[in-house]
């Protein structure tokens, strides 16, 4: 930076030996150059250099800009009495110049001579009656702690504009240092509902919403803000949410209409018994990724959703898909559903079998696997072998289940009836 420093001098000196420029040119040859090491010597942090800098084109140019550059990087580099210093020089009291007295307040601040501060920042919003300057009041009574009256000028200058980075100040103060939450929500929610809930206000609101453990409150903010954005964050909050209430059925709804999450409205439709949308869902899912496991699922929904009465058509399609489905994928799941099928419907009861035992290879201990063997068995009349399977079925875990009973019964008539027709033989 010395090297940026020499150099600038030296363009500086050769400027001086230059013609005086017409008002409507550049203040000397070299000021562009001059702004492009000041904004160099910011950008990599050395504010000492830039404010040199800075000085210099203001002192060359005379130029306001700079001055106030300057003054922004001696803020930074906390030189606050040369900036207090400078701007009393410059204005001699005056209020014309709002931006310098604006730099002055800061410098106050950041100086803790508040006193002083609230003197000049209360003058210089009584002389613009502009929103900033309100602001700039509102900084010097809190940073005094006197809470009441930073708001009062903050809601000044938030009547002026219905800036939302005011009001987000005037709920700060309401919710933390009033302890006044109730009115610090409502001020954000009536501009919401005015203004829109903008990314700033709706945040503040879940801030608080948040702290204070309402749930709803941060229900209908999700809402608003994911209407607005589309955001998948905010989709998963709103979810949760939903889960958390156990509002099933308006998370149902919630998904249907944003297509956010099918795998977990999947999972919704089959635990809500609805098989009729879960075949219809599972189906778009085989569409969308070529996976034959949702072709397996959307076929067995299918199934499930007649309730036991599959009209014909229905059933053969079924039993289409999954002979599909179990030629990719040998999943126990779908060779069982298949085969069970094929032997209930007595389309095949063989053929049916036979997928049964392919899977009872898998998983020799299975009851819902033995019930399906014992059940084809008690289809080909072989009673006496659905019985001794069953019975073992009974042992097991699942036994207890509704159409393991219901198929133990028959299997128990049929093989009772078989032992009297051999005794009456």
């Amino acid at each position: 930076m010395i090297k940026i420093l020499i150099l600038v001098s030296v363009l500086l000196f050769s400027a001086c030996s230059q013609k005086e420029v017409k008002p409507n040119e550049k203040a000397f040859a070299a000021e562009d150059t001059y702004i492009v090491f000041a904004l160099r010597a910011e950008q990599v942090g050395d504010y000492k250099s830039a404010a040199k800098l800075f000085h210099d084109l203001y002192e060359k140019s005379s130029k306001k800009e700079y001055l106030y550059k300057y003054l922004q990087d001696k803020i930074i580099l906390r030189e606050y009495s040369d900036v207090i210093t400078t701007v009393d020089d410059i204005s001699e009291g005056s209020l014309k110049d709002a931006e310098l007295v604006r730099l002055k307040v800061v410098a106050l601040i950041e100086s803790n001579r508040l006193k002083e501060a609230k003197k000049v920042s209360i003058d210089l919003a009584r002389y613009t009656h502009k929103p900033k300057d309100y602001l700039l009041v509102s900084d010097v009574y809190t940073k005094s702690k006197d809470y009441d009256f930073a708001l009062k000028y903050l809601e000044g200058a938030y009547m002026k504009e219905y800036n939302e980075k005011i009001l987000d100040k005037i709920a700060i103060i309401l919710y933390v240092n009033l302890h006044r939450k109730k009115e610090a929500i409502a001020e954000l929610e009536s501009h919401a509902r005015i203004h829109g809930c903008s990314d700033l206000i709706c945040t503040r609101l879940v801030s608080f919403y948040s702290h204070d453990n309402n749930i709803d409150g941060l229900l209908s903010v999700y809402k608003r803000l994911y209407a607005k954005n589309k955001s998948e964050d905010v989709a998963q909050k709103i979810i949760q949410i939903y889960s958390y209430k156990r509002e099933y059925v308006k998370l149902i709804d919630f998904l249907e209409e944003n297509h956010i999450d099918d795998e977990l409205l999947l999972q919704l439709y089959v635990s809500g018994k609805n098989y009729a949308h879960a075949s219809k869902l599972a189906f778009k899912l085989y569409k969308e990724s070529s996976d034959v496991a949702y072709l397996g699922q959307s076929a067995i929904y299918k199934y499930e959703s007649y309730h036991g009465k599959v009209p014909k058509k229905a059933l053969y399609n079924v039993i289409a898909n999954l002979e599909n489905v179990v030629k990719k994928n040998k999943d126990t799941l779908y060779m069982n559903y298949l085969g069970y099928i094929l032997i209930d419907h007595d389309v095949n009861v063989r053929k049916g079998m036979k997928y049964i035992r392919e899977v009872l290879k898998k998983q020799p201990n299975s009851a819902y696997y033995l019930d399906s063997l014992a059940w084809g068995y008690y289809k080909l009349g072989s009673c006496k072998k659905a019985k001794k399977i069953i019975t073992k079925v009974m042992k097991l875990e699942g036994g207890d289940a509704p159409e393991v009973q219901a198929h133990f019964k028959k299997i128990e008539r049929c093989s009772t009836k078989h032992k009297r027709a051999k005794k009456k033989k």
